[in-house]
Order: C-alpha cells, then structure tokens, then sequence
C-alpha cells in the first residue's frame, strides 16, 4: 500500500564524501540550482494562484458571477492557502523538498485545468479552496531548501532573491494571463497557467535537491564555517525538530509578526485581487492597460526582495525592523497616490506603481517570511513560515470577503450601465497598512537568533 508519508520522507544520509574538492563543487552546483529551482518554478506556480483576479470584469460583465461571489470564491483560496500553509509549513521541515514542492505544483496545475470547464459556484468554491492548499506547498518547501543549502549568514541575501518569486508570478499573470483572457476568454486565464504548470512541475522534481547530507555532503553550516554560538544555539541543537516547532508558539514576538503579516496581506491581496477591476471601472483604462500599470508592482518587486535582503543584512547587521518601517511609509505614501491623485497622469500613476511594488515586495519579504526564520529555531524554519503564513492568508480571505461586499455594495445600475464606488475599500486597504506598520514597530528590539 502506498504511504504519503513515506514517499515524501526526506532520504536518509550517504555516505560522507572525503574529497573536498569534490565537496566544493557539488556544493556550488547544487546551490545555483536549487536556488534557480525554487525561485522560477515557485514564480511560474504563482500563475495558478492569481488567475481569478485577471478575470473578474468579464465573468462579472458576462453575468456568470456577482462581485459579491468573487469574493466568496476569492477567500476560498486565501483559507485553503492558510491552512495548507500552517500544516505544510510543520510537514517540510521533515519532507524531501524535491517531491513535496513538485507536488504541489503539479496538483495546483491540475485544479486550474478544471477550473476552466465549469460555472457553478460551489464547484468554483471548493475546486479554489482545494488550489489552495497545493499552493501551500511551495513556500515552506522553498524555505526548507534555503535553510538546507545556505548558512545564516547568507539568508538576508538569498531569501531576497528567492522572494522575488512572486514578483514573477504576479508580472506573468497580469501581462501573460491578461494577455490570454483578452485574446481567447476567461477560461484561457486558467487553462494556459495550468498546462504551463504541468511542465513546471516536472522542473522542480528535476533540479531541487533534497538535504546536502543525502548526496554525502557536509551541512552547510559545516561547508561555510557558519555555526551559531551562544547558550541559545546550544539548547537549540538540544531539541527534536518537533520541539522547536512547538516553542515558536511561546514567543510573542511571532504572533505581533504574525497578525503585522495578516494586515499587510489585507493590503496587498486588495490590489492583487481588486487591483485590475479599481484601474478598469474607476480609472477607466483597458484590460491591457490595467494589466500593464499592474505589471509595474512586479517588476519593482524584484528589485524591492533583492534589496530588501541586502541593504538589512549590510547596511543594518541583519536588522530587519529600520528597513520595514521605510518600505511601510513608501507603500502608504504610494497608494495615497494610486488613489487619490486628480487624473490619469501615466508618469505618476507609472512612478506610484513602481514604488508600492518595490515597498510591498519589501514587506513581503521580511514580515511574510524572513523576519519569522530570523528569530526562530533553524529545526522549525518550516513551521515559521507556516504559522506566520496561516495568519497572512486568513487576512488575506478575510480582506476578500470585506472588499467583495464593499464593492457590491457601492455597485449602482444606471441606463444598465455598472457603475462603482470603491471609497469604503480603499479606506479599508490603507487602514489595514497602518496597522501592519504600528504593529511591525513594536517589533523594534527584537533581534536575530544566535
């Protein structure tokens, strides 16, 4: 009888290699490749996460679902994510990466496909719910893989560049989904993310690596010379990997992270869900348009992970509060803008685009992940990201109910024509980055785990 658990066990150790020019080089080889494995094909899965906020205005002007529905059907995702995320999140840190990510892309892939080919609302609901959880796969496998294959010195910098995954996947969704919605209809935006996907699936099976210790490897903080010190790395070492999992759950600075995490995805899964239909209805621009001023978070958000990384671990020793409290004050200076600014002046419009990005991928980086890894045990990096996680994406489902009603409800038909007031939503989302921003202060003193 098959078992999951035994399938998606991480293998066990080889035996040690003695060459260490032979451990340089695998080592080299195996951390460019993981580190391009886990970004891309994490970055291309997100097109299977996103594909409902491209198609919002046609399945709303084609009177298949209300605003109100999406919103239902929106959260779906959001609490499968949560959830799957939490449970995922203690899973990888015990799993072998390689299958555990592969799989999820691949059953995410899969979902989107039949989303394609119905239009009940129950069947949308759950088939999102369920698309959900698989996507819960890739961020704990991807930060596993990291913890795996790169040192604490190094995380700043290369959890950034690993975080500039959703700045590819939100870039191909709004230019590449948007694309194929406007040219061949709604069910395009799900189908052609999911044979994508397929493929990507099998990319990720093919270039991540399990463990160092399953190729005969050194752990790398061995390689690198890289061990914490201090009585709190000793009594770290000390415990199972379950009990570190456990211990996150006692310190408070991880639920203040975790509910500043939550408030700041109610802001941005505002834009990413509510973004394209705000540009198309009350500024009036079209389809591709949207598309093309949303694509401009994605493209400044690579630029926002990578420097988010690097500028906190050199130019602040790894501090991470003094960076999130500049990326807080840009995001909510750039919305004020996108919002409130008299006209459709595409510099400005182009340049607030480009700074909320850079800020929210910023954010994103650090209270979505980063901060959480810092300050937790090494064993538990997987359950740190799926606790600060569960909260991020129930904020995120929550923010899909409140603003779906909120739009519906500043919904009026005039001579048949939609018209919308989307007021009561955007003081929502800029409320909810002023909380994120207060509460993420409070986390001024807290440092890095030795």
């Amino acid at each position: 009888m098959w078992n999951p658990f035994r399938f998606f066990a991480a293998g066990p150790d080889a035996p040690r290699l003695t060459d260490q020019a032979e451990i340089d080089r695998l080592y080299r080889r195996r951390r460019l490749s993981v580190m391009l494995a886990i970004t891309l094909t994490y970055g291309i899965a997100y097109t299977c996460r996103l594909g409902l906020s491209v198609v919002k205005k046609p399945l709303i002007d084609g009177n298949i679902f209300t605003a109100e529905q999406l919103g239902l059907i929106g959260s779906g995702i959001f609490y499968g994510y949560a959830f799957g995320k939490l449970v995922n999140g203690f899973l990888a840190d015990h799993a072998n990466v390689k299958k555990f990510l592969a799989t999820g892309i691949l059953m995410s892939a899969l979902i989107n496909i039949a989303m394609g080919w119905s239009t009940l609302l129950w069947v949308w609901v759950a088939l999102w719910a369920l698309n959900g959880w698989f996507q819960g796969f890739g961020s704990p496998a991807g930060i596993v893989a990291l913890s795996h294959w790169f040192s604490n010195r190094e995380r700043g910098r290369y959890y950034g560049i690993w975080s500039t995954a959703h700045s590819i996947g939100e870039g191909l969704t709004f230019v590449g989904s948007a694309a194929l919605v406007a040219f061949f209809g709604w069910q395009a935006g799900f189908i052609g993310p999911g044979l994508l996907c397929v493929l990507v699936a099998v990319a990720a099976y093919l270039f991540v690596s399990d463990r160092p210790q399953t190729l005969g490897l050194p752990s790398v903080a061995e390689w690198r010379n890289d061990f914490a010190t201090g009585p709190q790395a000793a009594a770290a070492a000390a415990k199972s990997t379950w009990q570190a999992q456990i211990s996150i759950l006692k310190m408070p600075s991880i639920w203040i992270l975790a509910l500043a995490s939550a408030t700041m995805y109610m802001t941005r899964y505002g834009m990413n869900s509510w973004g394209m239909l705000f540009l198309q209805e009350a500024r009036g621009f079209s389809d591709l348009q949207a598309g093309g001023l949303l694509a401009m978070n994605p493209v400044a958000g690579i630029a926002g992970c990578a420097a988010y990384g690097f500028i906190s671990d050199k130019l602040f020793k790894a501090r991470r509060p003094p960076v999130n409290l500049i990326c807080a004050v840009m995001e909510i200076a750039s919305l004020l803008v996108i919002f409130f600014m008299p006209g459709n002046n595409p510099v400005w419009l182009t340049i607030a685009f480009l700074a909320y990005g850079f800020s929210i991928n910023g954010l994103v980086t650090a209270l979505g992940g980063l901060f959480a890894v810092d300050i937790s045990p090494k064993k538990a990096a997987g359950a740190a990201m799926g606790f600060i996680g569960v909260f991020s994406y129930l904020g995120a489902a929550i923010q899909e109910r409140i603003s779906g009603r909120l739009i519906e409800a500043g919904t009026t038909m005039v001579d048949g024509v939609r018209h919308y007031d989307f007021s009561s939503a955007i003081w929502f989302w800029l409320g909810s980055s002023v909380a994120s921003l207060i509460l993420a202060a409070l986390l001024w003193r807290v440092k890095m785990r030795d």
